[in-house]
């Protein structure tokens, strides 16, 4: 046994002392919130350590079999008596911790028996709300109950605060990156046009529909595209690689083996050993790509990892970022600089940047997640089949439908989290962000004032009119893009209530003086 255990960091001995004046005030349910990097394995182990000191028995809960072998290592670390309910390990009934897999508390029943003192559910947003969990919660009414976890929000209605009742926290990540515990990130995404068409996409339980992601997803050219991402972005780092599906995970191994890149896949059913060579393979850079599905979301701590692509679109914030956080680790022994994000997901997007985070708060439950209306549905033309919208390949006669909006495949581009963007003062860069709000309110038929609200929300400062000229139809927009931009303003200004004079204005920020009269001459002359 470690003579030794792992020293803490300040704010996590402050973290624990405010669980402990939590628990001293009466509190029996409380919510620990540690994100990434914040050191759950070192905290919770003293944690544990405390309790075991204290003459106290702590029931260990874990959702995967394979965590149960990486908290028995964080435990040897504190140096602690464990018993296991997991198949395949020895019981010990009489030890003062029981690290128990909820796989197979399902099938065993001496631990409702057990005298626990303590409960603390590892990965909580998981582990609590399943049945095993929500049994466990009601076998020891008197226990207090501990939850851990990097990401307090989840999918579905039920919520941690519907069965906490406060929590403790760790600073949040962009005070983690000041303190030097988590790596500065740079953020690429692809225009907004494209990412992979999710209409038509129901939404299951909270989040998409895995069979329609994988036909909008799994495609050749959302594929070879991100191969060369990567290679004019990240050739030659350490890159894992988050996917719809398994066939979708292997579908991208394979593109870079094509491209000479050593990549391998990891699954499901992957024997621990085999993972553990993978795992080495990348450290060692043997390989520089790892692809999976769901399996490198939770357990996976290899802080050399400095590319993380994001190819499985989501409405969990958990999931983002719990994936996000795979690459935000600091990396000493290698000199990592910084971590890298290629989203092709559209999920910074959709569900924002971890250094936004301001503060953390225990969720209640959310009303209806949606879903409840059937998908839409097409024919096929060719045998008649009626088939989701999103099917791309009709799977009687292989039917290929053209998609109805062409995936824009330029290049990625650097994108920035709010607390990035209020510290940049270079003009350029300042310039090409505000093009981008520009070209994303266009885009979505949103009017300009919106681009430049968003701006300011995003840095921080109102944009100078003279960034507009050109940040939307380039430096020589054809007469016809002029007039699709102009029909825009009309309607823009139709819900706004402005007059002629704002239409001019706004015209020619984006085209240059004189613009408006030439495009009325040239629509005259049609």
């Amino acid at each position: 046994m470690s003579s030794s255990p792992p020293r803490l960091r300040p704010y996590q001995v402050e973290l624990i002392n405010d669980l402990y004046r939590q628990l001293n005030a009466g509190q029996r349910r409380v919510a620990i919130v540690a994100g990434t990097g914040a050191g759950k394995t070192v905290i919770s182990g003293q944690i544990c350590a405390h309790a075991e000191a204290a003459g106290k028995r702590l029931m260990f809960l874990v959702h995967l079999d394979v965590l149960v072998g990486q908290t028995y290592e964080k435990m040897k670390a504190f140096g602690l008596h464990c018993g296991f309910i997991k198949a395949g390990w020895e019981e010990n009934r009489t030890a003062p911790i029981q690290i128990a897999s909820i796989q197979t508390m399902a099938k065993r029943r001496w631990w409702k028996h057990w005298p626990a003192d303590v409960v603390f559910y590892d990965e909580g947003h998981i582990t609590l709300f399943s049945q095993v969990g929500k049994s466990v919660l009601k076998t020891f009414p008197e226990a207090v109950h501990l939850v851990m976890t990097a990401t307090p929000e989840r999918l579905g209605k039920e919520q941690l605060g519907d069965y906490m009742d406060t929590l403790v926290a760790s600073p949040v990540p962009s005070e983690l990156q000041q303190m030097g515990y988590l790596a500065p990130m740079k953020y690429y995404s692809m225009p907004p046009d494209g990412v992979a068409n999710l209409k038509g996409v129901k939404t299951v339980r909270g989040d998409f529909d895995e069979v329609g992601l994988k036909n909008a997803c799994d495609r050749p050219e959302l594929i070879e595209k991100i191969v060369r991402e990567w290679r004019r972005l990240c050739q030659g780092k350490r890159t894992i690689a988050f996917c719809v599906d398994l066939e979708h995970a292997r579908h991208v191994a394979e593109a870079f083996r094509a491209a000479g890149i050593a990549a391998e896949t990891v699954e499901g059913n992957t024997p621990i050993k085999e993972r553990q060579r993978m795992y080495q393979d990348l450290r060692q850079e043997k390989i520089l790509v790892l692809t999976s599905c769901n399996v490198i979301s939770i357990g996976f701590d290899e802080p050399s990892v400095e590319v993380g692509l994001m190819l499985r679109p989501t409405q969990s914030s958990a999931l983002h970022l719990q994936q996000i956080g795979r690459v935000m680790r600091i990396s000493p022994q290698t000199g990592k600089p910084y971590g890298i994000i290629l989203d092709q997901a559209g999920n910074l997007e959709r569900l924002g940047f971890p250094e936004d985070i301001k503060d953390y708060r225990l969720p209640v439950k959310k009303e209806g997640s949606g879903g409840g209306k059937p998908p839409p549905m097409k024919p096929c033309p060719q045998c008649g089949r009626i088939v989701l919208s999103f099917i791309a390949k009709c799977p009687d006669c292989d039917h290929q439908w053209l998609t109805e909006r062409p995936l824009n495949l330029e290049d990625m581009v650097e994108i920035y989290s709010a607390e990035q963007a209020h510290q940049i003062n270079d003009i350029p860069t300042l310039v090409e962000l505000f093009h981008s709000h520009r070209r994303r309110a266009y885009l979505r038929r949103n009017a300009p004032t919106w681009a430049e609200r968003s701006f300011w929300e995003h840095c921080g400062r109102w944009p100078k009119d003279s960034w507009c000229l050109g940040s939307i139809l380039g430096p020589r927009p054809t007469p016809h893009q002029m007039l699709e931009y102009l029909e825009y303003l009309q309607k823009s200004a139709k819900r706004l209530g402005k007059r002629q004079d704002w239409i001019t204005q706004e015209f020619e920020k984006e085209c240059g003086p004189g613009s408006f009269q030439r495009v009325a001459e040239f629509r005259q002359a049609i």
